[in-house]
């Protein structure tokens, strides 16, 4: 698996079908998380819009997430339990609600919590 770079190397359309895949978010969610209209997401998914540098390196940090979320857990269900499921460290929010909120660290911060063994 390649590692996602700093900023957006794939069209906007790609990263977004991919993301959707592999965390089971809706374009709502993604357009929460990554602060743009479903209209503005609709435009970059029909490539008559392409993201700002901010939205695209937003882009880019959830693609990486994707990865390190595939390379902890064992197939597609297991990265959508992970991600819908209720998280300690986020006092019961679960990592998708952290990523709709925008807060892509908070999801990175409970991944790097499991990755390191420690259960709160």
């Amino acid at each position: 698996m390649t590692t996602a770079p700093a900023v957006l190397d794939i069209s906007p359309r790609s990263a977004l079908e991919l993301l959707g895949k592999g965390f089971g978010l809706t374009d709502e969610d993604l357009a929460a998380g990554l602060g743009v209209s479903a209209r503005t997401l609709k435009r970059w998914e029909a490539g008559t819009a392409y993201p700002q540098l901010i939205a695209r390196q937003k882009l880019a940090r959830l693609l990486r997430l994707k990865e390190r979320v595939e390379e902890t857990f064992e197939g597609a269900e297991d990265v959508r339990l992970w991600c819908n499921g209720p998280a300690r460290y986020l006092k019961g929010m679960t990592p998708a609600e952290a990523i709709r909120a925008g807060r892509i660290d908070l999801a990175e911060a409970v991944l790097d919590v499991f990755d390191s063994g420690i259960f709160l």
